[in-house]
Order: C-alpha cells, then structure tokens, then sequence
C-alpha cells in the first residue's frame, strides 16, 4: 500500500464543449447510452492549444478496435450520475479508449425491463458492455467511482477473466448505516422513501428539488476555487436529476447503502488501484485503508485537500495516477 501526497489540482470550466461519439445499445432491457473516447498523445487540457479543460475529444466515427493489444477502459459512474461526471478524468488520459455509458435509469439511458436496478444488475449491463465491446479479445481497465465501484468490484467477482486491472475512486469501503454516518443516511434514505410514497409529479419535484441538490453539492466541495465550484454546482443542477422515476432513484440508492466493495474483497486479487479523498465523508479514508489492507496487489493514493468529488476537484492528479498504474502492466 501507498499513500503519497500528491499536488491538488483544479479549474475545470462551466461549459465543457464534448466532441465524442454516442452508441446506443440493447442491454439487459435497456437502450443504454455510452459515449467512446479517444484523447490523442498530447491532446490532454494541460497540453492542448485550444479548447478548455473539463472536455474530451476522441476520434469521432471512429470503431472500437476490438482485437487490438492496448487496454479497453470502461468507467462506471456513481449514483445520480452521469458519463459527463467522469469526463474530465478521460480528457487527461491522453492515448487512452474510454468508453463510459449512463447506467440504465439515468442520463440518457433507459431503465432496464429483466433486471433490479441495484449493483447486480448494474454489473450485468457493464459485463454485457464489455463483451459486445470485445473485451474477451482484450484487456480491460474497469474504473467506478462512489456506488459505480461497488459495481465495478460485482464484475470482477462474477467474471473474474473478464478485468485485467480495476481502479476505484472514492470507493465506497464503509458501511453507510453503521458508524458515524449512520443518522444521515438514515434521514436520506427517509428522504427517498418520500419521494416515492409521494405521486410521481410531487415525488420527482422533492427529489430533483434544485436547493436540496445545491446543498448535497455543497457538502461534498472542499475547493475554494469559485470556478470549480461554479462548475460542480451547475453539472449537478444538470445532470443530478436526470432519473427515470422517484421508484428507480430509491432502488439504486437502497443498494448504495446496503453494501461496500468489501462484499467482493475475496474476489479482488488483479492488480487494484484505490484512488481516495483525503477528507472524503461518504468513503472515509480509514475504511479505504482497511480495505486496500485486506488485497494481495493494491495500492491507495490520498488525494488531499479534497472529499468524495475527485472526479470533479482534482482530475488531473487522478488521471496522473491511473496512468502510472495503467503504465505498470
């Protein structure tokens, strides 16, 4: 296990411009979206001479390569998320095929008809994904963040063969309803049972309600930095409420808090990066160092001065270590 400290970096602006190409596929009931990237050499934002940071441009129209020898990277957002919350990490991955869809029920895709809307569920769309993808032909880097990597953990126990190297950020390692954090989620899960008890009208308005989105937003911020905060605050108005239904929504988040990647800790032998906010609240980093403890080939990187928004906060240091890891295989 590691622990370095590593530069804070920030400054990713209100208004990315996307260049990416959006592929639509049946899945597990599903129409799931997912958007391919492939960020040049030399093309990240701390490189480029145009453009702003916090956008991506892949090559677009351009195929999968589903035979190649370089390593396909699937990321899998957190709840309530979107692929555009993961975007400024995949544009300082230059050189790098990332794929990222919306899990079915949020963004722009629709909810799945044969499955739950929990983690297994979720981890058979991406394993579906993976494999239409061509991902039994060549290695694959699974990343999640938050809740995204207890799916993440799911894939790798039911399909082991299938994951080369798996990245976790923020990962959720301890129990959200025991220890200190147990009366806030008690109070968020009686607030999404609310919204589903409610019709669905009145349901959704609670749920998607702008100030009570600014104020999870809000928790979660350690930058002072006006232009990421800005930035953090109008994604989640964006893209925050971008659910199906108030009964989804509660479904997801139930699974989020019923379980941590530690469920898969036996399953979790491949080489394993944790990537872990020093003064994350949802994801301690006590229960990342237990976790990471408890794995033959892992290693965990605190980021300071930031929470569970690494994403969002410090991209760049991320994308630094995830392609040093990625440079290790």
């Amino acid at each position: 296990m590691t622990s370095r400290p590593l530069t804070r970096d920030s400054a990713v602006p209100p208004e990315p411009v996307l260049s990416s190409e959006l592929r639509v596929e049946r899945t597990q009931g599903s129409d799931l979206h997912f958007w391919i990237y492939r960020t040049e050499a030399g093309e990240s934002p701390e490189h480029r001479g145009h453009g702003a940071p916090g956008t991506a441009v892949p090559e677009p129209g351009a195929d999968v390569d589903e035979t190649g020898g370089d390593p396909l990277i699937v990321m899998v957002h957190g709840l309530r998320g979107t692929h555009h919350g993961l975007e400024p990490i995949v544009e300082r991955l230059p050189g790098r095929t990332v794929v990222v869809p919306d899990l079915p029920g949020f963004g722009d895709s629709g909810p799945m008809t044969d499955r739950a809307h929990d983690v297994a569920g979720y981890a058979a769309v991406i394993v579906e994904l993976i494999e239409r993808l061509g991902g039994r032909e060549r290695p694959v880097v699974l990343l999640g963040h938050s809740f995204g990597s207890m799916v993440a953990a799911h894939v790798v126990s039911c399909d082991p063969e299938l994951v080369a190297r798996l990245v976790l950020v923020n990962p959720i390692s301890s129990p959200a309803l025991h220890g200190p954090r147990v009366m806030l989620s008690r109070l968020t899960s009686l607030y999404y049972t609310l919204g589903t008890a409610l019709p669905a009208r009145l349901g959704r308005l609670l749920l998607a309600n702008r100030l009570v989105v600014r104020a999870a937003g809000q928790a979660m911020l350690r930058t002072r930095d006006p232009q990421v905060r800005r930035f953090v605050h109008e994604s989640h108005l964006r893209h925050f409420s971008r659910f199906h239904s108030p009964q989804l929504l509660s479904e997801t988040y139930e699974a989020s808090v019923t379980g941590t990647v530690a469920d898969y800790r036996a399953a979790l032998v491949l080489p394993t990066l944790l990537v872990a906010g020093e003064s994350d609240e949802i994801a301690p980093v006590a229960g990342q160092r237990e976790l990471v403890a408890g794995l033959p080939d892992a290693e965990l990187v605190i980021i300071p001065g930031v929470g569970h928004l690494v994403h969002y906060e410090t991209p760049a240091a991320a994308a630094a270590e995830i392609d040093r890891f990625l440079g290790e295989a």
